[in-house]
């Protein structure tokens, strides 16, 4: 029997209705509890434990052994993977920093700066919105370049070792990030 993860911060979380908002619309997390569209293992063989889901089906996996300072693998219902942060609450962090951070497939400022503009004019609060939830938390908010960069290191640097394969295919997800400017 499968039970929901629990720590400090996923405690903190969701107690907190301005960060759990926040996270859940803004930064699509969801805490819910489900399975993930197709049965999938690390090719290392470490375990993965479900943490999240996001509203296109995609799972927020923990990657290996231990509480909140695990890695945070994203596999997208597409085929696609990423590793996105070293541990929780590097996680919360880069959702908060840069909730439009998918919109950045090569990782860049310019693509940043972008996506920030569309998701202003369509909520106007949202500084507003996740300052409150930070603050709630107890988290300071990196400056999106910060984010970014520390996602493509994460992503890029460690990612590699965190293969993610179909269980019953064996065939590997693909990167959700690129490196070439194409």
């Amino acid at each position: 029997m499968s039970t929901e993860p629990t720590t400090p911060l996923l405690d903190a979380i969701r107690a907190q209705p301005d960060a759990l908002d926040y996270l859940l619309c803004t930064g699509d997390l969801n805490l819910d509890h489900y399975e993930h569209v197709e049965e999938v293992v690390l090719a290392s063989g470490e375990p993965l434990e479900r943490l999240a889901k996001d509203a296109a089906g995609g799972t927020y996996f923990y990657c290996g052994e231990g509480g909140e300072e695990r890695p945070i693998l994203l596999a997208d219902s597409e085929g696609g993977a990423a590793l996105l942060a070293v541990g929780l609450p590097e996680l919360v962090r880069l959702l908060l920093a840069v909730p439009w951070w998918r919109d950045c497939n090569r990782l860049t400022e310019e693509e940043s700066a972008e996506a920030a503009e569309y998701y202003l004019e369509e909520e106007p609060d949202l500084y507003a919105e996740r300052d409150a939830a930070a603050a709630a938390l107890g988290l300071d908010v990196p400056s999106p370049a910060e984010a970014l960069a520390r996602l493509r290191e994460v992503a890029l640097g460690l990612g590699p070792a965190y293969v993610l394969l179909n269980a019953e295919e064996g065939c590997a997800y693909q990167p959700l990030f690129r490196t070439s400017p194409r």
